[in-house]
């Protein structure tokens, strides 16, 4: 049996919704079929966005969407995606299949979209290939309420009234497909170009900084260092692979054992180590931690499915995907006191998406139901569990068995989230409650039999979020069995 202390009396810090946070690109079929299907498509729309994906997205609480890139924001120039639809120039999306990108998406379909899940906008400007005018414009032309030639254009683009926008990405991975940059240049560009990224009125910008990719820590070191008084957050990417190599294959996305759902898992717990290694350098030049690290993309990435396009990055999702979503997120609530926003990659069709679609059908995936879950931990009051983990052991290597974070809602509520990482022994677990008395216990789990299970366009809910009554209370305990290969979240009053 496992044992654990649970301090609802020990507050570690707000867990900041935005670690909840999600990322779109015009990537395959996130933007163009995932989101936007225009207002003449014969998929229930409203003013062109999909109402299903609409209501899924607002059902999730999805409290910031990032956009529009990934790599595609350093070749994206903001003026080419507003006016009339069919007067927007055409451009080739040259990372992503080598597709014509019409542009019918652009500012005003984003920020409206924003408005309609409820979510804060967090957009990534082109520093790759863009100019410091072009940047300082479009923010201009975003939140600026007075008379100016952006302001008076967003009006002639039919928006009066001026947005709020909180976020903005000062480019993205410019140490890589943003420029192939050093730290030290970019750096330089980031604090010439952040000078001109203006707070109109009162709109007040989150400035992000490009981050590391990964275990690069001299990048950290650098960019706080050199430029780290004139950021608010800095961006972390890292992504789960079965092998982790970039060469050849990556694995299948369903077609795995034992041996692939290990290693996957192992690599995913990496994250943990990131995230501490980061903070202790940022840390330094920043120890009240004023400065958020973002994890800005996250998640699984596997080869494509077969038969789709390589440039597309469309992968299925199953039951191991839900596992890497509750480690991860595990993970950033534990860290709420740096990690200040997480955006899993992506929102729809991309990499390990929490929705599918295929023409007019949609599917939530196992990863949307592991969200759905753990919603409940959005702005709540992390809580101090202590524990000795025990191990799942594969082979000659072991890695810990039990993921696990806590928080108390702002009704009092205790809430526990759970992954059982072994795919074939349960785990029994005892939670003390220490701090204040409870009394009844419900829960939620994601499972099944299979360990690649997944949702399908013919059998769409195959997993989805069942009742979980395998705990109970006894002297102040939360006692509960916690099935193999499972994500669970207690709720204790």
């Amino acid at each position: 049996m496992l044992k654990a202390i649970v301090n609802a009396d020990i507050k570690k810090g707000k867990i900041n919704k935005n670690i909840y946070g999600h990322f779109s690109e015009h990537l395959g079929r996130c933007i163009y079929e995932g989101i936007w299907v225009g207002e003449d498509s014969e998929i229930p729309n409203i003013k062109g966005y999909r109402i299903d994906v609409l209501e899924a997205l607002k059902k999730l609480k999805v409290p910031v969407l990032r956009w529009p890139g990934g790599c595609f924001a350093d070749e994206y120039h903001w003026m080419d995606g507003i006016g009339p639809r069919e007067k927007r120039p055409c451009m080739i999306n040259t990372h992503w299949g080598g597709v014509v990108e019409n542009n019918h998406f652009g500012t005003h379909e984003f920020m409206e979209f924003c408005e309609m899940i409820g979510a804060e906008p967090y957009i990534s400007g082109n520093l790759g290939s863009g100019t410091v005018q072009e940047m300082q414009q479009w923010v201009e032309y975003i939140t600026f309420d007075g008379k100016s030639p952006m302001a008076d254009l967003r009006r002639a683009n039919g928006r009066e009234e001026p947005w709020k926008l909180k976020y903005f990405g000062i480019g993205n991975e410019n140490w890589g497909c943003g420029g192939n940059m050093r730290a030290e240049y970019y750096a330089d560009l980031y604090k010439r170009y952040a000078t001109y990224v203006r707070n109109f009125g009162d709109n007040v910008i989150y400035k992000i900084a490009c981050g590391p990719s990964a275990g690069d820590y001299t990048w950290t070191e650098v960019v706080m260092r050199e430029a780290g008084h004139l950021l608010n957050g800095l961006s972390l990417h890292y992504y789960t692979l079965p092998t982790n190599s970039w060469t050849g294959s990556k694995g299948s996305a369903t077609e795995f054992g034992e041996e692939e759902w290990f290693k996957t898992l192992k690599h995913t717990l990496v994250m943990e180590e990131l995230v501490t290694k980061h903070s202790i350098i940022m840390d330094k030049y920043d120890p009240e931690k004023k400065i958020g690290l973002i994890v800005d993309e996250w998640g699984a990435w596997y080869d494509v499915e077969p038969g789709t396009n390589p440039g597309f990055l469309y992968q299925q999702n199953t039951l191991r995907d839900a596992l890497i979503a509750g480690i991860n997120l595990n993970i950033f609530n534990n860290h709420c006191d740096r990690v200040q926003m997480a955006n899993i990659a992506q929102l729809v069709n991309v990499l390990q998406a929490v929705i599918l679609t295929e023409g007019d059908k949609m599917l939530l995936t196992p990863t949307y139901h592991v969200f759905d879950m753990y919603k409940v931990h959005q702005d709540a009051d992390l809580l101090s569990v202590e524990f000795e983990n025990i191990y799942y052991t594969y082979g000659d290597e072991k890695i810990p068995q039990v993921s696990i974070s806590s928080s108390q809602d702002k009704d009092g509520k205790i809430h526990i989230s759970i992954c059982n990482l072994n795919p074939s022994q349960s785990v029994d677990v005892d939670f003390e409650i220490r701090g204040t008395a409870v009394q009844k216990v419900k829960g939620q789990i994601v499972t099944d039999q299979e360990m690649n299970a997944r949702n399908t366009f013919e059998d769409s809910n195959r997993i989805k979020v069942e009742v979980f009554n395998d705990a109970k209370i006894e002297n102040n305990h939360a006692v509960c069995k916690i099935p193999s290969k499972s994500v669970v979240v207690l709720e204790i009053e």
